[in-house]
């Protein structure tokens, strides 16, 4: 709710009748910024700011994964019904298609949030290899959220630390949680099918995610 003041000379030359008129906040769009745009997934990142409901009027159409570029709260009103969510950065997401909703940032500061939106149904069974990373390198792979959609991976590797040969099958969206070599803090990225050992060549830790979509 915003406030403000009307004032108002009555009679006399000191006579001066004040009224706050209170104005609603009409929910507003957030501000999106696309990412990327593939025959499987349309990756953007919406950003919210603070006490601002945004209201997405269409709804969403497609199933997808969120991800939390940054700590806080929200609230998300679909129709009478109100769910509060705290997260963190890196906390993953499923949401499913929805009808109109109504979401509203609660932190002192915006939030950004990337969406991958699917943009089909799965193509069937998931392909398998013997090499599947979460197999051979457990240490450095670990299943994060899976359904009949996507697989999420969460990856992480310590300074100085090198992984097991393991295969990727399925075409997966990365997004990279903090600097490491080759790339950026919030790159996102899309990688397709490959075999290989991956090693981490620089003094700190690396992190990232990996959405497999099947």
């Amino acid at each position: 709710m915003n406030g403000l003041m009307r004032c108002t000379r009555v009679v006399g030359p000191f006579a001066i009748v004040c009224a706050a008129v209170v104005q609603a906040q009409e929910p507003a769009a957030p501000a999106i910024t696309p990412r990327l745009d593939t025959p499987q997934a349309r990756v953007i990142v919406a950003t919210l700011q603070p006490r601002t409901p945004a209201h997405a009027k269409a709804g969403h159409a497609t199933n997808r994964v969120v991800i939390y570029l940054d700590d806080g709260v929200m609230t998300r009103k679909d129709g009478e019904q109100s769910n509060r969510i705290e997260f963190r950065r890196g906390d993953v997401r499923w949401v499913p298609a929805s009808g109109a909703y109504i979401a509203e940032n609660l932190s002192e500061h915006p939030i950004r949030i990337l969406e991958i939106d699917l943009k089909g149904p799965p193509a069937g069974p998931a392909p398998v290899t013997p090499l599947d990373p979460v197999k051979v390198d457990p240490r450095h792979y670990t299943i994060g959220l899976e359904n009949e959609y996507v697989r999420v991976l969460r990856v992480h590797y310590d300074a100085h630390d090198k992984g097991e040969t393991h295969e990727h099958i399925l075409n997966r969206v990365v997004v990279y949680l903090n600097d490491q070599p080759g790339a950026k803090a919030d790159d996102v990225r899309v990688s397709g099918a490959a075999k290989h050992v991956e090693e981490n060549a620089s003094g700190q830790a690396a992190d990232r995610i990996a959405v497999e979509i099947k």
